[in-house]
């Protein structure tokens, strides 16, 4: 089978997979992000049978709506890659892709780092910024039932990987605990650009925001 082939094998099992996700979760996202990571490679040194089959699958299985279970996504992964005949080598590196692609938290450190994770990474993070990023954070807030924002309840910057994870805060505080991190932990230089303008329209939009809740403006 060709990779062209397993590329687009891997677009049906996605799509199929996901359907009915969360809205900020579901196959939309990863379109966005695998056009994205597709993007970004252009200019790096990568693989990019990697970079689609990890952009593609990163996501198979977000723990966040498997009862914090961080195995399921790589298991997915590994039995969908095995099936379409993919090198164990190919299915070693994706797993490790979906292991540590994610923010966790600003204290959590990966333990796996190559030039595919670092676009994918890179890509997912983008999709999290900008206009799309802020559609997405209140999309899953309102999914989770949060508060919009409440002023007594102030941003928590030193959570533990758990406790960010199990987080239930108001969802302006989730720009802080991770939306306006995001521009500064890019790893490539085309994702650093993009990274500027998005970073600049989520200050943009959280000063209306307190201003039209101040009623300033």
């Amino acid at each position: 089978m060709n990779k062209e082939q397993i590329i687009q094998n891997t677009i049906e099992f996605v799509k199929e997979t996901l359907q009915g996700a969360e809205g900020g979760h579901d196959f939309f996202h990863i379109e966005r992000v695998y056009k994205n990571a597709l993007l970004i490679a252009k200019n790096e040194n990568v693989d990019e049978f990697v970079v689609s089959l990890g952009a593609l699958l990163h996501d198979i299985a977000d723990s966040k709506f498997y009862d914090g279970d961080e195995t399921v996504g790589p298991k997915k992964a590994r039995a969908f890659l095995m099936n379409q005949q993919v090198s164990e080598d190919t299915i070693v590196h994706i797993e490790n892709i979906i292991n540590n692609i994610s923010f966790k938290g600003g204290n959590f450190k990966q333990s796996f780092t190559s030039p595919e994770l670092n676009v994918i990474q890179d890509a997912d993070r983008l999709d999290a910024i900008g206009a799309v990023g802020i559609a997405r954070c209140f999309n899953y807030g309102g999914f989770k039932n949060r508060e919009l924002y409440n002023p007594e309840i102030p941003p928590n910057l030193k959570m533990t990987k758990e406790e960010y994870k199990k987080s239930t805060a108001p969802t302006i505080n989730h720009f802080y605990e991770k939306l306006l991190l995001l521009k500064d932990k890019m790893n490539t230089t085309t994702g650093k650009k993009i990274a500027e303008q998005r970073h600049d329209y989520m200050e943009g939009f959280l000063d209306q925001f307190y201003k039209e809740w101040n009623g300033t403006i």
